[in-house]
């Protein structure tokens, strides 16, 4: 008996595990979401958000939760949202360098696009890189003070 009750919560614990839900598709063509997403925001009026980021990163996973948490109403009212896996710095480098290698000094990163695909922001420095410490009103301050509200604009990124 003690087996079978040994056996049912393994099933359990792995059938949870499965059902988490990572923030990044590992098997994404994130050149095709890029295109869809540009393709979307011109006709939607929004700028493009890149957050290329890992699941086995925990500042990446602390980002998607305040992205869905604190933080949901101010990225959907202003952006279309193309999550970029980049492994263990080993996927998706083109994109990361076609958008001037945001995840140099650490991810998760973020680029801002405009529908005709110019860099409006990026982060460079590693701003996100300790989400974890920044908590989900920190993570709101920098997305509202430094995504959603900047106004400059560099050259068009070339998109294949």
């Amino acid at each position: 008996m003690n087996r079978f009750a040994v056996l049912v919560a393994l099933a359990v614990l792995a059938a949870t595990v499965d059902a988490t839900e990572w923030p990044y598709n590992e098997k994404a063509d994130a050149a095709a979401d890029v295109r869809q997403a540009l393709a979307t925001a011109q006709t939607d009026h929004k700028n493009v958000l890149l957050v290329f980021g890992a699941n086995w990163c925990g500042d990446c996973r602390a980002l998607d939760k305040a992205m869905h948490g604190s933080s949901q109403s101010l990225i959907e009212g202003k952006f279309d949202v193309v999550k970029i896996d980049v492994g263990n710095f080993d996927k998706n480098l083109d994109l990361a360098n076609r958008y001037g290698n945001p995840i140099e000094n650490g991810i998760p990163a973020v680029v801002v696009l405009g529908a005709d695909n110019h860099v409006i922001y990026s982060t460079k420095g590693g701003e996100l890189a300790d989400a974890r410490k920044m908590g989900e009103q920190g993570i709101y301050d920098f997305l509202s003070q430094k995504v959603a509200a900047s106004p400059s604009k560099q050259s068009p990124a070339k998109l294949r």
